[in-house]
């Protein structure tokens, strides 16, 4: 079948990209290379360089290939730039998203897989978070992806567009090809590496006296092969007649930032010097996942759960790759 990937060119998307390449699938990737790269790019993948603001061009770019699929990774993700540019999230985010499902639904779509967020559950009542946790984003980006959630919805409803909505947590760790390039970089495995790398002098660590094992927040982190596998799951299960779902997906285990250091700065065997700065506003002590449900529904099983695993794959491609795609 054709899938059209936006967002293809970024970090998620390119390895999704390529492991349907290699699974044989006909990839379409639209991209404004905006965060992307043109060398993250599958070479067996096609290329649309686009704005999803260009509701003509994307309209034309389904007519061209006629897409079986989206999966949909595109959009603004910096939790923090979206406290201070609501409307860019709340609004480019939605809008460009509305500008590919109004496309998708006009040219016979059948299948839309979301790439959604754990920031739709700012406030957890338990831990792991499931499914059933109530809703309450945590910022304008967390509030955009909840706004695609429930267009789908409707869509589902009224058009028959099938989807299925991925909300997953912390993404790290990459493939031997594909990894973070990210400007500005804001996830903590990259920041910490960085370090090693001698890209910066130091790493913070926002907070060492919340209520865990050694005061600083656990977050559940979930290689980006086991998330590209479940983007493919998810697309097969909905191929063979699954209804739309909406699933959490993570390791289901926590590590505090300073077990991500510990273990950094064993793979590297560099110091890589910390300093304690302030709590940020907002940030939880613990966030993890409960991804039971899709874990029982599709099969999932994450094979690259240890931290070991996740910090060491992404160090073996920042040491290729110093510099990102430049390199």
């Amino acid at each position: 079948m054709t899938i059209l990937v936006t967002g293809g060119a970024g970090y998620i998307g390119s390895i999704v990209v390529a492991e349907l390449a290699e699974a044989g699938e006909n990839v379409v990737v639209y991209d404004n290379l905006y965060q992307g790269h043109r060398e993250a790019v599958h070479p067996r993948a096609k290329l649309v360089v686009g704005d999803l603001a260009d509701a003509a061009l994307v309209a034309r770019t389904m007519a061209e290939h006629k897409p079986e699929a989206i999966m949909h990774f595109a959009s603004y993700t910096l939790v923090g730039e979206s406290m201070a540019k609501p409307f860019l999230y709340i609004g480019d985010n939605v809008t460009n998203g509305l500008n590919l499902l109004r496309a998708a639904t006009g040219n016979g779509v059948k299948y839309f897989i979301l790439s959604s967020t754990a920031n739709l559950f700012d406030d957890p009542e338990q831990i792991p978070i499931s499914e059933k946790e109530r809703i309450v984003p945590g910022s304008p980006y967390g509030e955009s992806k909840f706004i695609l959630e429930r267009f789908l919805y409707w869509l589902d409803k009224t058009a028959g567009l099938r989807y299925t909505a991925l909300r997953y947590f912390n993404a790290a760790g990459a493939t031997p090809v594909y990894g973070e390039d990210h400007d500005p970089e804001t996830h903590i495995i990259p920041l910490i590496l960085w370090v090693a790398l001698g890209k910066r002098d130091k790493f913070t660590i926002f907070g060492d006296d919340y209520p865990t094992s050694d005061g600083t927040c656990v977050r559940d982190y979930v290689h980006v092969l086991d998330l590209a596998q479940a983007h493919i799951l998810a697309l097969r299960a909905l191929q063979a007649g699954g209804p739309s779902r909406k699933y959490n997906l993570g390791n289901g285990q926590g590590f505090s930032i300073q077990e991500v250091l510990n273990v950094a700065r064993k793979i590297t065997g560099h110091s890589i010097p910390a300093e304690v700065g302030p709590r940020r506003p907002g940030d939880p002590a613990t966030l993890i996942a409960s991804s039971e449900a899709i874990r029982q529904e599709l099969g999932w099983q994450p094979r690259y759960s240890a931290l070991e695993q996740i910090v060491g794959d992404a160090w073996a491609w920042f040491r290729r790759h110093p510099e990102g795609y430049g390199t």
